[in-house]
């Protein structure tokens, strides 16, 4: 009895293992369960982006290895008709299809925060211009722009008569940018909606029924609810789509592939036209490297509506 009663006593008082006392370790379970994370970051995202940057410091070009050159990449961009055209471009392109996209998809968000039939099967058909690949997009819209087969065309001549010739959708530079933000804008709506409208439901209705008691316009309610409660996924969405746009290449290079002219280049396009079609890699990763500023800027944008974000709700911002 003695024995059995000490072979308890020393099983109870066994320390673990070393393995085991390493995986109760906290800091030691938080690194291993990033670790995977951070590897795939490492291989597919810090390697492609320090490449890139130390090929923008150099001549490099395809088949030649290059050396360094400091920052005589930028020198050259900076006395570049072709790319101040881009950056001018890809601010117009990112700004007037950012304020298309939130003003059509918080508008089409408010619409699908009501109660009426079916409104989950629209929501579904809402999304389809977001889940379409985009070079399907893009081919639907460079027929739309076709010169000759365009329906829009069609509409305008043949059925309404309202012009006698058809439109020029991307032969001459204004119209094709502003063309190419059309389409931009149709791809992006859905994203906004969506993202916006779980925003919407996350507020108490009993918000409305008491702005309602108190006399408060629908104006009223949406200038002093909607609109500050709405603020964080605001500026979160608000973030992505800016990132999304000015970073755009598939639906440029889809439909005009920078022209008539170089004249609706972005910054990714010419990016790809210098550094991969025309062979200077170096050049062509400068430019690439020169969109970063562009999209910090985005960042603390997020980061800045967060933080009002708190100080809503009366904490203190970090």
């Amino acid at each position: 009895m003695s024995v059995t009663t000490l072979s308890s006593s020393a099983l109870a008082h066994r320390q673990p293992s070393w393995l085991v006392r390493l995986f109760d370790y906290k800091p030691f379970l938080i690194v291993m369960c990033l670790a995977p994370a951070i590897g795939l970051l490492t291989v597919f995202l810090t390697y492609p982006l320090g490449l890139g940057i130390w090929l923008a410091f150099t001549d490099t070009t395809i088949g030649r290895r290059g050396v360094y050159v400091g920052i005589e990449n930028f020198q050259y961009l900076l006395t570049d008709s072709l790319w101040w055209n881009a950056v001018f471009y890809s601010i117009l392109y990112t700004g007037v299809a950012t304020f298309g996209k939130f003003a059509l998809g918080f508008w089409l968000a408010l619409l699908l925060n009501n109660h009426f039939p079916f409104k989950s099967v629209l929501r579904a058909i809402i999304l389809l211009p977001w889940i379409v690949p985009t070079v399907l997009s893009a081919l639907a819209f460079w027929w739309i722009y076709d010169p000759q087969f365009s329906i829009i065309s069609y509409l305008l001549v043949d059925v309404l008569h309202w012009r006698s010739s058809n439109i020029d959708f991307l032969g001459s530079p204004w119209p094709a940018r502003f063309s190419l933000i059309a389409a931009n804008i149709w791809r992006g709506i859905p994203f906004v909606a969506i993202s916006l409208l779980a925003g919407l439901q996350t507020i108490s209705p009993s918000l409305y029924e008491a702005a309602m008691l108190d006399g408060a316009s629908a104006w009223q309610r949406f200038r002093y609810i909607t609109f500050p409660m709405m603020m964080p996924i605001l500026a979160i969405v608000m973030t992505f789509s800016i990132i999304f746009t000015f970073t755009d290449f598939q639906l440029v290079y889809a439909i005009t592939r920078g022209g008539p002219g170089n004249s609706t280049h972005l910054l990714a396009t010419l990016a790809f036209q210098r550094g991969i079609a025309g062979g200077e890699l170096g050049e062509g990763a400068a430019i690439a490297v020169s969109m970063i500023p562009f999209l910090v800027f985005a960042t603390l944008f997020s980061y800045f509506g967060l933080a009002r974000r708190k100080w809503q709700q009366g904490e203190s911002n970090d």
